[in-house]
């Protein structure tokens, strides 16, 4: 049984973008159409059993009617290739109002046996080509699902959470004990993870997180668990795999290192519980690239030659650009912003073009120790401080003795 594990589409994010000359819309909407076609495509070519999504579709929590659009038609795509699809709803896939539907309700008005979206935590059996499979589905979790005001009435924050932690592993621990173990069972969850690594999504969350730990997922009657919310791919636990897809495209520079893609699952169905999975395997898409150019010109006469020259040999082509220069203070006002951009003609987007300026340290003679100097005992002072070569200091006395005697010339 051959399952396709992706997350965190983020469909609306369209920042470091402009709108495309062809269509007028988001360069950074069709990336991220682009990335989500690859996949689609992918899992048809490859006649995958299942693909499961583990939430978060929108940016928003009320998405446009053109970004449900494109992210509804894709899904009835698999559909009509005969491959299932199973949906939790992420953070941004809820509403904030209670009793409103959330981004992912609209699947089942098209094909209930096709599309199946958890909004709650259960246990679901979906057929497939290859057989039945068990999916718990553990969706975000709002703290109204499993607390009430009076669970909550005066607690703290961190005692919410806690209190909330505790009721969604004991749920959690029920479901998993339900399961038949004659019938492979995978686990579907949007939720942040103990020791997993975190990124842009702390910038882009809407509420406060709550926690579950590895060992409470890492369960041996489960036979893959399938996590969303965290943008970076990577995997807790082996035994059974426990794995954050991580997101189909880079959202900004946080993101710059990491590898945007999916997950590909093969299980083979007639083993038992902790033994059924055969293969597994992170696929890249061809997600756009972020790059941070970093350029010192701290010491050089001509900032503008060394920065062209250092460009030239940049590759940039079609990627999102941001140059950060460090510059001394005497060279900052030297530098030309429009060189820069010329030279980076081919990147796609230039976010920014900062300049950390170096900012020369002045050497002051405090009033007592310059009390009872000459001028001339002042200025080698200052001179020896700031380490001046020799010919450099006779130069500035010859001028200073030259001022004195014009000084006294004046006063006779």
């Amino acid at each position: 049984m051959k399952i396709l594990h992706f997350a965190d589409l983020h469909i609306g994010v369209e920042n470091h973008g402009f709108p495309d000359p062809q269509t007028g819309v988001s360069t950074r909407l069709l990336d991220f159409l682009q990335t989500y076609d690859e996949m689609i495509d992918y899992a048809i070519d490859q006649n995958f059993d299942l693909v499961v999504f583990a939430g978060d579709a929108y940016k928003i929590r009320d998405p446009s009617q053109t970004h449900q659009k494109e992210f509804t038609n894709r899904i009835i795509k698999l559909a009509k290739h005969n491959i299932p699809t199973y949906l939790v709803a992420g953070n941004h896939d809820l509403p904030a109002i209670q009793g409103k539907a959330n981004a992912l309700e609209v699947f089942p008005i098209f094909n209930q046996d096709m599309v199946h979206v958890s909004d709650r935590l259960d246990t679901a059996i979906i057929k497939t080509k290859s057989g039945p499979i068990q999916v718990i589905g553990l969706p975000w979790i709002k703290r109204s699902q499993f607390l009430t005001r009076k669970d909550t009435q005066s607690l703290s924050i961190d005692k919410i959470t806690e209190l909330l932690e505790e009721r969604i592993t004991r749920s959690l621990m029920w479901e998993i004990e339900k399961l038949d173990p004659s019938i492979p069972a995978i686990l579907v969850g949007h939720v942040t993870v103990a020791g997993a690594t975190v990124g842009t999504e702390r910038s882009m969350m809407l509420g406060r997180d709550h926690t579950i730990l590895t060992s409470t997922l890492a369960n041996p009657l489960l036979d893959y668990i399938a996590l969303g919310h965290i943008h970076k791919h990577q995997i807790l636990a082996r035994n059974p795999h426990v794995v954050y897809a991580g997101s189909l495209q880079r959202v900004d520079f946080s993101e710059e290192k990491e590898d945007k893609g999916f997950c590909e699952i093969e299980l083979d169905i007639t083993k038992e519980p902790g033994s059924r999975m055969t293969d597994f395997n992170f696929k890249p898409v061809a997600a756009r690239e972020f790059i941070t150019i970093d350029i010192d010109v701290t010491d050089e006469s001509d900032p503008n030659k060394q920065i062209t020259e250092y460009l030239q040999n940049k590759t940039v082509d079609e990627a999102v650009v941001r140059v950060r220069i460090n510059v001394s203070e005497n060279l900052s006002s030297l530098i030309e912003e429009s060189t820069i951009r010329e030279n980076l003609q081919n990147a796609h987007y230039i976010t920014s073009i900062t300049k950390n300026i170096q900012r020369a340290n002045r050497s002051r003679i405090t009033a007592e120790a310059s009390r009872g100097l000459s001028y001339r005992e002042a200025l080698d002072v200052y001179m020896n401080s700031i380490n001046l070569d020799n010919k450099k200091k006779n130069e500035l006395m010859d001028t200073l003795d030259k001022l004195i005697l014009a000084n006294e010339d004046d006063n006779e």
